[in-house]
């Protein structure tokens, strides 16, 4: 597992419209909700644009593994989206108030300040990972639907990655 931990979803999203609504940093909402809902490396989230997120699906080739994906806008980017109406559609999401597009060190201080030491970009992606797990009742099916997603070989890279065997372990040691 590497460094970056999950959030929980349900705060992190709660967070990222708090952060719209009140107009703290509108933008960093969006990406809070836009990752967590995506799970989508931070490279291939910074490229996504105004247009994209308003449409039914996304389509793009993954930056690390060349891979074509098809995304689902939910319902929670679409309501988070709401408040975007008057940006242009092929304006980058995710700008800084200079007007340029956040790099990942900007994005991973952003997440320490608002979240905690320990939270990442990579965080998004493994809350995006957790959810399904969990939405699934942590089942086989979901790590083969996460790992196909996720691009990973097999589904212990997905469960290291998710941080999932550690918790079984550690689970152990509370029944005993």
């Amino acid at each position: 597992m590497t460094g970056s931990t999950y959030l929980d979803f349900d705060k992190a999203g709660s967070k990222g419209l708090k952060l719209i609504r009140t107009g703290d940093n509108p933008t960093f909402g969006l990406l809070i909700i836009s990752g967590i809902n995506l799970g989508l490396r931070i490279g291939d989230l910074l490229s996504l644009t105004y247009g994209q997120l308003r449409r039914e699906t996304i389509i793009l080739n993954e930056q690390k593994t060349k891979k074509k994906r098809e995304l689902k806008v939910n319902d929670n980017i679409k309501a988070a989206m709401g408040y975007f109406k008057e940006q242009p559609d092929n304006f980058h999401a995710f700008r800084s108030q200079k007007g340029s597009v956040y790099t990942p060190q900007h994005v991973n201080r952003l997440m320490k300040k608002y979240f905690n030491k320990n939270a990442t970009s990579h965080s998004l992606r493994k809350t995006f990972g957790r959810r399904i797990w969990e939405k699934y009742n942590k089942s086989d099916e979901a790590l083969m639907l996460l790992s196909d997603t996720f691009n990973h070989t097999n589904t212990a890279i997905t469960r290291r990655y998710l941080g999932i065997r550690r918790e079984e372990i550690h689970d152990l040691y509370d029944n005993l």
